[in-house]
């Protein structure tokens, strides 16, 4: 096979489709109760909602910038992860939540933002160690020596691999030792995590297109199904855990090519396009669902209603947030730019 080096794809409404499904599993699977009602299923979505999310940033993260733009990109995760893991390690500290912590010092609050992260702001934090070594991987070099780069002879014969390939094979394999040293030598990554945005950057750059390397089709999902009988599966670590990922984007892609209604495909787009507000918000309406809970819980035991309000509570409470950060101009020294995406 041979692998080639492919331009930046526009944007794909698909990939806003799965980071909508993914980041709505997150929310909906953070409420406890529905948690602890339901270990199977959250066991199942746990094996891929996350992983899928890291897959498909690996496959949009920029590798292409300038330093200047890179840092800039950078700062702006960065930033407002600071600001909401802080944030939401002195709260457990304060409330009994299930990640209480009993004795908050400086040192607690430091280890928790730069070496091991609460709450849903891991993510954050391996997006961004992920894409620094990305980075570093794939930084082309310049001046003469990029040059004299060029000019030297393949190390192998060219009907072997040719020389972009070999290239572009010893970038990965630096990224990947890359990854390696921050999970195995320091801890920092998970090593699955690390897996799955390595993964999305060889689709993007060894395949291109997305959609060739999880074709949509009908049987995927029934096949999906088939796969999920057996719990075991559920591992996101393992083989079969990297298959209900596959099985699960394929079928996500199927779906979207049905006759969903134009304004609730919009509304998922928007989500889609939107997830950083809700991964960084909606913790603070997830905490506030346990105060309404036992009502609903009278109304509707098996959980559901609830988990549907507390949803769309969640959903609809971040966006509120962000819209008033945009009204007011805060989202310029928080997010960088508008904190919504039109």
């Amino acid at each position: 096979m041979i692998i080639q080096m492919h331009k930046p794809k526009p944007r794909m409404e698909e990939l806003d489709f799965l980071k909508c499904v993914f980041i709505t599993l997150m929310i909906a699977f953070h409420l406890a109760y529905i948690g602890d009602t339901y270990p199977v299923a959250k066991q199942l979505v746990y094996t891929f909602h996350m992983p899928g999310f890291l897959l498909v940033s690996g496959y949009l993260f920029n590798v292409k910038k300038p330093w200047t733009a890179f840092g800039k990109t950078l700062l702006w995760i960065f930033l407002p992860y600071v600001i909401m893991e802080s944030s939401y390690t002195v709260m457990a500290s304060l409330l009994p939540v299930r990640e209480h912590i009993d004795h908050l010092t400086a040192g607690v609050l430091i280890d928790h933002i730069f070496l091991h992260p609460m709450g849903p702001y891991w993510y954050l934090h391996t997006l961004m160690l992920c894409g620094i070594c990305y980075y570093i991987a794939f930084r082309k070099p310049e001046g003469g020596f990029s040059s004299a780069l060029k000019q030297e002879k393949p190390l192998l014969p060219t009907k072997m691999m040719s020389w972009e390939n070999q290239v572009l094979l010893g970038r990965f394999t630096l990224f990947a030792l890359f990854l390696w040293l921050l999970s195995h030598g320091c801890g920092l990554l998970s090593t699955a995590n690390a897996a799955y945005f390595l993964v999305g950057a060889i689709v993007r750059q060894a395949v291109g297109n997305f959609r060739q390397a999880f074709p949509g089709r009908w049987w995927t999902a029934g096949l999906l199904m088939v796969w999920c009988i057996d719990p075991s599966h559920y591992d996101k670590a393992s083989f079969a855990g990297a298959c209900v990922v596959f099985l699960v984007i394929s079928s996500l892609l199927w779906v979207y090519q049905l006759g969903i209604p134009q304004s609730l495909r919009n509304l998922f787009l928007f989500i889609g396009r939107n997830t950083l507000p809700l991964l960084l918000f909606s913790p603070i309406f997830t905490i506030l669902a346990k105060y309404y809970q036992p009502l609903l819980l009278r109304i509707e035991p098996t959980g559901m209603f609830f988990m549907v309000v507390s949803v769309v509570f969640a959903i609809a409470g971040s966006f509120g947030i962000t819209w008033l950060m945009d009204a007011t101009g805060v989202s310029r020294l928080f997010f960088g730019k508008e904190g919504l995406n039109k």
